[in-house]
Parts: structure tokens; sequence; C-alpha cells
């Protein structure tokens, strides 16, 4: 529960932080998990030697894309979501001097489900 706790303030500090910024049409904005540090076996990991993060929690959306006949087709994610990321692409955001990741719904592979 702890961990859930946790997880729920950062949505509502995050939701915050975006009142200044919302995407628009089907963009998502991410941001990334940290990259592991320490291995298993307690051994430090240097900068170069970490992988890159696909996993990311989702902190703000665009209202979705528009169909041809102008109806919004919904989001596939909302915010709070876990998800998977593609290896390469999304345009990098810098807020409040944090990261984020703008990618499109449809780019993104899929969702953690607990």
């Amino acid at each position: 529960s702890v961990i859930i706790s946790l997880s729920r303030r950062k949505i509502i500090d995050a939701g915050k932080a975006f009142k200044k910024f919302l995407p628009l049409f089907d963009r998502v904005l991410v941001e990334r998990f940290a990259a592991e540090t320490v291995t298993k076996g307690g051994i430090m990991l240097p900068e170069k030697s970490q992988g890159k993060v696909l996993q990311a929690t989702v902190v703000a959306l665009g209202p979705g894309s528009k169909t041809k006949s102008g109806d919004i087709q919904p989001m596939s994610v909302t915010v709070g979501d876990k998800v998977l990321l593609p290896e390469y692409g999304g345009t990098k955001v810098t807020l409040d001097d944090k990261e984020y990741f703008l990618f499109r719904d449809g780019d993104i592979l899929g969702k953690y489900v607990e």
C-alpha cells in the first residue's frame, strides 16, 4: 500500500505540473522509469552499461485523434498507466527540470495490468 500511495501522490504532483502543458491530438506524455544502477548481486553499473529504460508512467494525454467523420477516437491509455515504449522514437520534453517524452498513442507497445 505504500507503493500505491506514493504513485498516487506522484500522479497528483504531476497533474499540478502539467496544467501549463497538455499534449495535443493523440500524443501521450510519459515519464520513463529510472535506470537500474545496481545489479541483483550488488555491482554498481556505469552509466554506459545501463540499458535504455523502456517502461514509463503516463503523466498527461491529449484528447485523442479525429476520424475521417470528425469523431474523436478515444485514447488507449489513461494517466497513471504503466506502459511499454518502443526502443526508439518519442520527443524529449523538459518541464520543471525533469525529462519527459511525447509519443503517439499508436506508438506505445502495451500497458501493464495490475
